[in-house]
Order: C-alpha cells, then sequence, then structure tokens
C-alpha cells in the first residue's frame, strides 16, 4: 500500500442490500493477502442465510453489536459488542445478521483476499438495478466458492 494510514473518506464504498462494505484495503493493495473493510448494517442486516467458505475472517465491533450463528451442529448464537472480537477459521459454517434495533458497525478482514472481494464486487454489481433474482445470487455465490447452507437455524 501507498498511503498509510488509510483515509476511509476516499475508500471505494459498496452496497450489499442494506449493508455498506468500505473497502480498506484491497487484495491488489496488499498482493492477495487481506481484504480489509469496513462493515456497516442497519438493524436487520446481514447475510440472510448460513454459509462457508474458504477465507478465514475475523471482526472487530465497533459500534452497535452484531449477532454471529457459526458452527452446524449444534449452530452457535454469540453476540458481539463494542470491542469484541469474533474470528471465523475458513470453511466454518456461519453468518452475521444485526438483530438490535440500531446500526453495528464492525471492522472485518478476510484472507486471503481473492474470493470474498470477487464476491463483494460481483453482488454489488447484482444490484445496481435493483432487488437480484435469486438465482443470480446463487450463480455469483457458487462462483466465487460460497456455499450456501440453508436458513439461519433457530438456537436454544
Amino acid at each position: 500500500m501507498d498511503k498509510l494510514p488509510v483515509d476511509i473518506a476516499t475508500c471505494e464504498c459498496l452496497r450489499l442490500g442494506t449493508d455498506e462494505v468500505v473497502i480498506l484495503a484491497s487484495g491488489e493493495q496488499t498482493g492477495g493477502a487481506l481484504f480489509a473493510v469496513q462493515l456497516r448494517m442497519p438493524p436487520g442486516g446481514g447475510p440472510p442465510v448460513m454459509h462457508r467458505h474458504e477465507p478465514s475472517e475475523v471482526y472487530s465491533v465497533i459500534s452497535g453489536e452484531l449477532t454471529f450463528y457459526v458452527g452446524d451442529d449444534p449452530v452457535e448464537r454469540v453476540v458481539a459488542g463494542l470491542g469484541d472480537v469474533v474470528p471465523l477459521a475458513g470453511w466454518t459454517p456461519h453468518t452475521i445478521r444485526n438483530e438490535a434495533d440500531v446500526d453495528a458497525v464492525a471492522f472485518g478482514v478476510h484472507a486471503p483476499a481473492g474470493p470474498m472481494e470477487a464476491f463483494t464486487r460481483a453482488a454489488h454489481a447484482l444490484t445496481a438495478d435493483g432487488e437480484p433474482r435469486m438465482e443470480d445470487v446463487l450463480e455469483v455465490a457458487a462462483r466465487h466458492g460460497i456455499e450456501l447452507l440453508g436458513p439461519v437455524p433457530v438456537t436454544r
């Protein structure tokens, strides 16, 4: 990277449904090693399904709270608030939701960068003309190595 620290005001911002993803460091800038983002998720936001993929992830909650659903048998529900850090190894079944009544913001890093950055950009492009067709969403996920596992289960 040639400009440190990163000036968030000049960073690229993408929309995924109601969620906002600000790209702080791209794969191109990090030699493919990292995809670093600031994620803003409104109440009710987040991926609607459990999924898994090869890149590992780590999130640090900056404001609000995020609910992580992690694992597959059983699925664990983890609420993370200000200052909490949630690491997820690659291929871990998971999803992230904002179940609170205020926006949540987190710093997130995906490693390696390629699959998640490519998916994020492709999913953003799908929404340019409004609500995407489900078959298009499924195709983009599959093309970028994201396995969709089904709805978020009810946890105890």
